[in-house]
């Protein structure tokens, strides 16, 4: 494994894999290994050594690590605030990277060099930082998404029911985790309402076609990146950008992949409201199905003309949407 100081980019940043785990963070980097607890405690160790070791270079800390689950956030929080910059990475991408690179074995410092690696390989940049209310609002629409799965769940298991004092326990449930949503989609709007910056950007997202307060607030918590990436960039977030899938003369079926799967669900309504009440998208959608395309192939291409144009919203604010 090459060291980051021995890069060949003269002003790469210092990158440091982290390998997170519910209790521990072990991380690797320039021959150097060790494990912290994760902890308040075990982050400012873990930056204090970092920066005792690299003491006598210049070069920029960049920590890398990979989504797992919400145990990486209280780390990439306390890094965010102390300015540290910061990658959190998709876990398929590094264990791609890491079979391809013939390495098989698994620990966690294992695990923690092969995230160096990866990130000296790519380069990733650093998560945008997000403002206390933008956290605030994750969480909120986090809770939503887990209470909206769990109403989806407890529906499903009452159609096969018939004690009626079950039924009635199993509504009763249902009752209450509809009025914890309804609370919780209150204290999305009056967060929003209180932060002019949130709050300007969600009436820009409402002027889309089909896009209500619970999709303006899901993009605002979990696509803070909209309307400062690229076209594709955004659809490629979402996971409808479609990919190529050639091999010599062979055209494969270009596939969507990837991407945010919530976001994805949420704009699969947004797209079915809009080809019916929205000229230019139905109009496009109408195109699409003459020429052929099967109706969710045509409805995967509306989602992504949406997420495009919900960016062209945020990032021109002279952008008008033609109706």
């Amino acid at each position: 494994m090459s060291s980051p100081l021995n890069s060949p980019h003269q002003n790469a940043p210092f990158y440091i894999g982290v390998d997170v785990a519910k209790a521990t963070l072990a991380f690797a980097c320039a021959g150097l290994k060790a494990e912290y607890p994760n902890t308040a405690k075990g982050h400012d160790a873990i930056l204090k050594d970092i920066q005792r070791h690299l003491k006598s270079s210049h070069a920029q800390i960049h920590f890398v690590m990979e989504s797992t689950g919400g145990y990486q956030r209280p780390f990439l929080r306390f890094l965010q605030t102390h300015s540290i910059a910061v990658s959190v990475v998709n876990a398929r991408q590094v264990r791609d990277f890491a079979k391809a690179m013939g390495q098989l074995a698994k620990s966690d410092a294992i695990d923690a060099g092969i995230i160096t690696s990866f990130a000296q390989s790519k380069r990733p940049q650093p998560d945008r930082c997000p403002c206390a209310n933008e956290l605030k609002l994750e969480e909120i629409m986090s809770r939503r998404q887990q209470l909206v799965a769990l109403c989806n769940i407890e529906g499903n298991r009452m159609e096969h029911y018939f004690e009626p004092k079950i039924i009635k326990s199993a509504q009763k449930l249902l009752d209450s985790l509809k009025a914890q949503i309804k609370e919780l989609d209150a204290m999305a709007k009056e967060l929003i309402e209180a932060d002019q910056i949130l709050k300007a950007k969600a009436e820009r997202l409402a002027q889309a076609p089909g896009v209500g307060p619970v999709t303006c607030a899901s993009l605002l918590a979990f696509m803070p990146e909209l309307g400062n990436i690229t076209r594709n960039q955004a659809a490629a977030l979402v996971g409808v950008a479609p990919f190529v899938r050639d091999s010599g003369t062979e055209r494969g079926k270009r596939r969507i992949w990837g991407g945010r799967s919530h976001l994805r669900t949420l704009l699969y309504m947004n797209a079915l409201h809009a080809i019916t009440k929205n000229r230019v998208l139905k109009e496009f959608y109408q195109r699409l199905k003459a020429k052929g395309k099967p109706s969710k192939v045509a409805l995967i291409a509306v989602m992504r003309k949406l997420i495009i144009i919900l960016n062209q919203l945020l990032a021109n604010p002279n952008f008008s949407l033609a109706n």
